[in-house]
């Protein structure tokens, strides 16, 4: 029973990683076919699977907790920089690199977060600098080097905002892991994660109505493409991704979940015809050999790969 169960938690780590990756592509073709604006999608995005979320903690987790977090004062001023910090930020930066550039590249650098991470670990001297930290820069350098450049030195393959974009979604992410920990083990992973979806996609809501859309160009495919992100590309991918925690080791997943990257870029380049050099391919390998590598090491100052955001991440 226990092997069989395994293989449940195996079987949901990865459609849970693959929905994310491929929800990128499909957020790109959104972008650019249906010309969807990048703030109407995020907050769309988040308050949609942000209800489901607590919808399923109210079925499936402590009921109680679901409310009795809004009478924390200190829970709640934390609940709101995440939501929007963390969850929105993530979101958006990532998001708005797909939109400048493709889901391929944006994906790859927001797997940069153990980089920012070592970095900030580092500087604030809660641990020191050691010899794999330094073989982690380096493979992460490199690998966005080779993506960015695919070998020819003085140009980009993405537009210029399209990077800093993807470097800004890599230090949100950063941020989301290292802020979220206490919240996510004293309220429960959908609760937070739920709660979070619903602050950001209302903040930015606010600013960007979801209603002042014109929708009127929208064909079958469009809504069928909404409904692929919305649903596959965010709910079910938090939840499968969650619920195979119950079954296999943090480590395991965040090694499984690799496969996101992986799953953006087979997509991006036989759906939407993206170019993928030679050079870029050893970069992406370079990359998740980084994120791997964080990821066997079992010592506790050691960060793991970004997906492990949800064990505590993620979504992703």
């Amino acid at each position: 029973m226990k092997k069989q169960n395994r293989w449940i938690g195996f079987i949901l780590v990865l459609l849970g990683a693959s929905f994310w990756g491929v929800g990128g592509t499909v957020a790109q073709r959104l972008f650019q076919d249906s010309h969807i604006p990048v703030e109407w999608l995020v907050s769309v995005r988040l308050l949609l699977a942000g209800i489901v979320m607590i919808i399923l903690a109210l079925l499936f987790k402590s009921r109680e907790k679901v409310f009795q977090i809004w009478k924390d004062k200190q829970a709640v001023f934390q609940l709101f920089i995440f939501g929007i910090f963390g969850m929105l930020a993530v979101q958006y930066t990532y998001m708005a690199s797909i939109n400048l550039g493709n889901a391929a590249v944006a994906t790859l650098l927001q797997y940069q977060a153990p980089l920012f991470i070592i970095f900030y670990l580092v500087l604030t001297k809660v641990s020191k600098l050691r010899g794999k930290d330094v073989i982690a820069v380096c493979l992460a350098l490199s690998g966005s080097f080779l993506l960015l450049t695919n070998g020819v030195f003085h140009t980009l393959s993405v537009p210029l905002s399209s990077v800093i974009w993807g470097i800004l979604s890599g230090v949100a992410l950063a941020f989301y892991t290292l802020y979220a920990g206490n919240l996510l083990s004293k309220w429960g992973s959908l609760n937070i994660i739920g709660w979070a979806m619903i602050i950001g996609g209302t903040s930015l809501a606010i600013l960007h109505p979801p209603w002042k859309i014109e929708a009127t160009h929208w064909g079958g495919d469009t809504i069928f493409y909404l409904g692929f992100v919305i649903v596959f590309g965010t709910m079910l991918a938090f939840w499968f991704y969650l619920e195979s925690l119950k079954y296999l080791k943090p480590q395991e997943t965040s090694l499984l979940g690799s496969v996101e990257p992986l799953a953006a870029i087979i997509t991006s380049v036989l759906w939407l015809n993206i170019s993928f050099g030679l050079y870029q391919v050893i970069g992406t390998v370079f990359i998740l050999a980084m994120v791997l590598y964080l990821s066997f090491s079992k010592e506790k100052e050691t960060v793991a790969a970004p997906q492990a955001i949800i064990k505590q991440k993620k979504l992703s």
